[in-house]
C-alpha cells in the first residue's frame, strides 16, 4: 500500500505539465490520446529507453506473480500485454504502470485454487472471469463518480489487510521455495503442513539454494533504487541452472519453453456453481486494486504537479482489466516497484508502457524459449520479496504510541484475512470500515455551550467547568450530521440537556454548524423535538445552520412545524435575539 518512492523530493526537472485542470470532453474519457496531441519529440528517446528497461523487468515478475495466483507463467505475461495498452488509451496518469500484482494474487489463488481443481485451463478461466468482474465494477463505479469510495477505508484498516495479504503470499510460495507441493488449505493450515513437510526431510535442497540465494540478492540490491535487483537476480538464477544443468542434474524444476506468440480473444466459461465465487473474488480484487493504484496515482500526481481525475482512473484501471479478461489473462492492478522503475528510466508519458508491452509482445514471438531455465524458486522468491515489501509495521508503531483503538482495529483486519483468507478476510475489513465510518456519527461529541471569561465565543461547559450559561437559555451543539442512527440519540441528549439545566429553560438553541445534513427519520425526529418542547413552553431555535442544510429541511416539510425565524445567522445573534426578547439580565 505504500509507495517509497512517493517519499521523495519533488524534482523541477522532472515536471511534465504543470496544469491541474481537469481535462473536459473526449479528452477526459481518452487522456491517452490527449497526451499524444501534445505529445513533444524530446519525451520519445527517454519513453523508449524507459519501457526497454521496463520490459526486463515486466517479463520475470508477470511470470512469478502468474505462478502465485495459480495459473500458468505465460498468462502473466499476456496480463501485461493487453492491459498496458488499455491504460496507455483510457488511463489518466501518464507514468503508471499496470500488471500483475503481488497484492492481488493471494485473492486470486483463494478463488481459483479450490474451484480449477489442477486443470490450468480452468484455472485461467477462472481468473479471467474474476478480471471482468473487477472491470465492470471499476468502470461503473468511475463513471457513477464513486473514486471517493476507497477513502473509506481507513489506513489502518488498509495496513491490516495489506499485512494479512502480504503474509498469506509469503505463506503461499515458501513451499515452492524449498521445492515442497502441498495441498493448500489455509495459511494457519499450509503453515503446519509445510513444518511437517521439512520435518520428514520433503525439501529439495538444490531448488533451496537457488531460490535462496536469489531472494538474498534481490533483498541485497533492493537499497540501491536504480538497480534493476529483480532482473540481475532472475537472470543469474536462470544462467546458473542452465550452465551447470541443475534441471536435468538435481531435478531443478525450471519454466520450460513458453508457447510462441500472442494472446487471443477469449470469453471465459464460468459455470453457475462457481459464479457467486467468481463475482466475490472480482470484487475483493476491484477493491483491493483500486485502493493501490489511488495511492499511488495520486503520490505521483503530486509529485508530476498534473491532474488525475479519480473516477477516470476508476475507469482506466476497469478497462484494463477488461481488456487481460477478455484476451486470457487475469485480474491486474498498478505496480508500486515497477512504476518507480520506469520513472528513475526517464519515463514521461504512457508510451513508456506501450513499449514495454511491445517488448514482451516481441519476446514471445521470436524468442519463446529464452527463459525456459528459469527456475521456479527463483520464481517464488521474487514474489516472496514482493510480499515483504507489502508489510507495514513502521507506521503501526505509530499508530499504536497515538491511536490504540486503531491499532487493533488493523490487528483484526490482520487476523481476518490471515485465518479466514482473502477474500473472506477482506469482506470483514469491508464490514469493520463501515461500522467505523458509521460509529463516528453514531455516537458524536456534543455538548452544552457557555461563556468564558477571557476567552470569545461560546465554549463546551465540559471543558470549562467555570463557564458562564446565559439563564432559561440551552446552547446545544452536535458535533456530527443527523440521520437515521443517531436521530433518537439527538433528541434525548437534547431533552437530557434541557432537565439539567441550573435554571429554567424557555429557550434551546441548537448551535448547527457541524451538522451538514438531515434525513427523512431526522427530519420526523425535529418535528418531534419542536413538538415536545413546545409541550412545556420551550421554543426550539437553530444558530448557523448551513444552507443546504436548510434546503433540506423544506424539503422535508420541516418548516411548516416551526416557528418563525427560527435561524440565526451566529450563536452570538441568537444569544442577543433571546435576552433581547425576555429582557435577561445577563452580560457576556
Amino acid at each position: 500500500m505504500t509507495d517509497a518512492s512517493s517519499k521523495q523530493p519533488f524534482e523541477p526537472g522532472r515536471v511534465i505539465a504543470t496544469s491541474t485542470r481537469p481535462l473536459t470532453g473526449w479528452r477526459r474519457w481518452l487522456p491517452g490520446l490527449g497526451v499524444l496531441r501534445e505529445y513533444q519529440p524530446a519525451w520519445l528517446p527517454k519513453d523508449v529507453m524507459a519501457g526497454l528497461v521496463l520490459t526486463t523487468m515486466l517479463v520475470p515478475v508477470g511470470i512469478a506473480y502468474a505462478e502465485a495466483s495459480g495459473v500458468p507463467g505465460i498468462y502473466g505475461l499476456y496480463a501485461t500485454i493487453i492491459p498496458l495498452l488499455a491504460y496507455a488509451l483510457f488511463g489518466p496518469s501518464r507514468i503508471l504502470v499496470l500488471g500483475p500484482d503481488s497484492a492481488l494474487a493471494a485473492i486470486i489463488l483463494a478463488v481459483v485454487f479450490p474451484l480449477s481443481a489442477g486443470d490450468p485451463l480452468r484455472a485461467i478461466a477462472l481468473a479471467s472471469g474474476m478480471a471482468l468482474v473487477s472491470g465492470l465494477i471499476c468502470i461503473g463505479a468511475g463513471l457513477l463518480r464513486l473514486g471517493f469510495i476507497t477513502e473509506l477505508l481507513s489506513k489502518p484498516i488498509r495496513y491490516g489487510y495489506m499485512n494479512g495479504i502480504a503474509l498469506t503470499v509469503l505463506i503461499s510460495q515458501t513451499p515452492k521455495l524449498f521445492g515442497i507441493s502441498i495441498e493448500q488449505a489455509g495459511p494457519l493450515r499450509d503453515i503446519w503442513r509445510l513444518g511437517q513437510a521439512l520435518l520428514e526431510g520433503k525439501a529439495h535442497w538444490p531448488s533451496f539454494a537457488v531460490g535462496a540465494g536469489t531472494l538474498g540478492l534481490i533483498l541485497l540490491l533492493k537499497r540501491f533504487e536504480r538497480v534493476p535487483g529483480i532482473l540481475i537476480a532472475v537472470v543469474a538464477a536462470t544462467i546458473v541452472v542452465g550452465v551447470m544443468g541443475l534441471d536435468s542434474l538435481y531435478a531443478v524444476k525450471v519454466l520450460g519453453s513458453l508457447p510462441q506468440g500472442l494472446p487471443g480473444f477469449a470469453i471465459p466459461s464460468v459455470g453457475m456453481s462457481e459464479i457467486v465465487t467468481v463475482l466475490t473474488g472480482g470484487a475483493a480484487v476491484a477493491l483491493v486494486s483500486f485502493a493501490d493504484t489511488s495511492v499511488l496515482s495520486r503520490s505521483y500526481a503530486a509529485k508530476t504537479r498534473t491532474h488525475v481525475d479519480p473516477n477516470q482512473e476508476m475507469v482506466g484501471l476497469g478497462v484494463a482489466n477488461l481488456a487481460a479478461g477478455l484476451f486470457q489473462g487475469f485480474p491486474i492492478s498498478s505496480s508500486s516497484s515497477r512504476t518507480p522503475v520506469a520513472e528513475a528510466a526517464g519515463s514521461k508519458t504512457q508510451v513508456t508502457g506501450v513499449t514495454g508491452a511491445v517488448g514482451v509482445a516481441l519476446l514471445l514471438l521470436f524468442a519463446p524459449n529464452l527463459l525456459q531455465h528459469l527456475p521456479n524458486s527463483a520464481l517464488a522468491a521474487v514474489v516472496i520479496a514482493a510480499a515483504i515489501g507489502l508489510f507495514e509495521f513502521k507506521d503501526l508503531q505509530r499508530i499504536y504510541r497515538i491511536q490504540r483503538w486503531e491499532f487493533w482495529l488493523s490487528v483484526v483486519c490482520f487476523v481476518g484475512v490471515a485465518v479466514l483468507g482473502a477474500v473472506p478476510g477482506i469482506g470483514l475489513a469491508v464490514v469493520i470500515a463501515v461500522i467505523e465510518f458509521l460509529w463516528d456519527g453514531w455516537r458524536p461529541h456534543y455538548t452544552v455551550l457557555g461563556r468564558v471569561e477571557g476567552v470569545r465565543g461560546y465554549h463546551d461547559i465540559s471543558r470549562y467547568p467555570d463557564a458562564r450559561r446565559i439563564p432559561g437559555l440551552v446552547l446545544f451543539r452536535w458535533d456530527a450530521p443527523l440521520f437515521f442512527a443517531n436521530a433518537e440519540l439527538f433528541q434525548s441528549c437534547v431533552l437530557e440537556s434541557v432537565s439539567q439545566s441550573p435554571t429554567a429553560v424557555r429557550r434551546v438553541v441548537i448551535t448547527a454548524e457541524p451538522v451538514t445534513s438531515v434525513d427523512v427519520t431526522s427530519a420526523d425526529m425535529l418535528v418531534e423535538l419542536a413538538q415536545a418542547l413546545r409541550a412545556v413552553s420551550i421554543e426550539l431555535r437553530f444558530a448557523e445552520m448551513k444552507d443546504p442544510v436548510k434546503d433540506k429541511l423544506k424539503r422535508l416539510e420541516v418548516m411548516a412545524h416551526l416557528d418563525d425565524n427560527v435561524f440565526s445567522p451566529t450563536i452570538g445573534a441568537a444569544v442577543d435575539a433571546y435576552i433581547e426578547e425576555y429582557a435577561v439580565n445577563w452580560t457576556p
